[in-house]
């Protein structure tokens, strides 16, 4: 008897163990600022003035073959205020991204400069770290579309389509971003990913005039301005991250 229950004790730590490690999430911290747009002076993190959005992911956990559970989504919300305008930014089809890769697409299509990831992939047996680019484009519909490329060790190139909406108040634009899941050798673990660095923000001259991709409130609120995210992974788990923007100068 002693050793029956000794046996059902081992089975019952087992199981708390495994279901522990199933309902396990990964961790995310987020940062997020305006930051200048390259070649347009007077933008960046100045209230009523054209601007970037520079989003910074960590994310961590152990679930996963030692490492954060695959990403399979990411929702971003920008604060009330901020306006978008994708009219008169050329936009770069899908089909093109994934036959000619960025060279396909127009110049202006870009909606910001190439980013970065950094994460873990199954190369063979082993586990090894892989950092890819991150290019954002504009994408047809005034939405936006991520082409995420990486070379070694192993091969990467997807797309991440996102849709833009708004949500509810203290916040505005919000962006729905689909990440597909990364198989880098049949049967093995998914792609994990633990550091995303991604900026959006263009604008382009029309005559003496110009149009600015994004453009900053012409108010923050006491506090600064609320920034959330919202990151889906494999398994169904759905991480939140907030951030709070310090408020910044007004424009000249």
């Amino acid at each position: 008897m002693h050793r029956i229950s000794a046996h059902l004790a081992v089975l019952g730590f087992a199981v708390l163990a495994l279901s522990a490690s199933a309902s396990a999430a990964p961790t995310v911290t987020l940062k997020a600022k305006a930051v200048p747009i390259p070649g347009f002076p007077h933008t960046g993190n100045i209230l009523g003035a054209g601007a970037a959005v520079q989003a910074e992911y960590t994310i961590s956990g152990t679930e996963y073959g030692g490492h954060p559970a695959p990403l399979t989504g990411v929702t971003f919300y920008l604060p009330s205020g901020v306006k978008l305008h994708p009219q008169g930014f050329p936009s770069c089809a899908e089909s093109v991204l994934k036959e000619k890769g960025p060279v396909g697409c127009p110049r202006k299509s870009k909606a910001g400069p190439v980013g970065s990831a950094r994460g873990v992939v199954s190369f063979g047996t082993e586990r090894v770290q892989e950092t890819v680019s991150v290019q954002p484009f504009f994408a047809p519909g005034g939405n936006l579309q991520f082409y995420v490329q990486g070379t070694s060790p192993v091969s990467i190139e997807i797309i991440s389509k996102g849709s833009l909406t708004r949500a509810p108040a203290p916040f505005g634009p919000k962006l729905v971003a689909e990440v597909p899941l990364i198989e880098s050798v049949p049967g093995a673990l998914d792609a994990s990913a633990e550091y995303i660095n991604v900026r959006v923000g263009a604008a382009y001259k029309k005559g003496k005039k110009t149009i600015y991709y994004g453009m900053m409130p012409k108010k923050c609120p006491k506090g600064g301005f609320p920034v959330k995210s919202e990151l889906s992974f494999l398994g169904g788990a759905v991480v939140p991250a907030t951030y709070k923007a310090p408020c910044p100068r007004r424009r000249h």
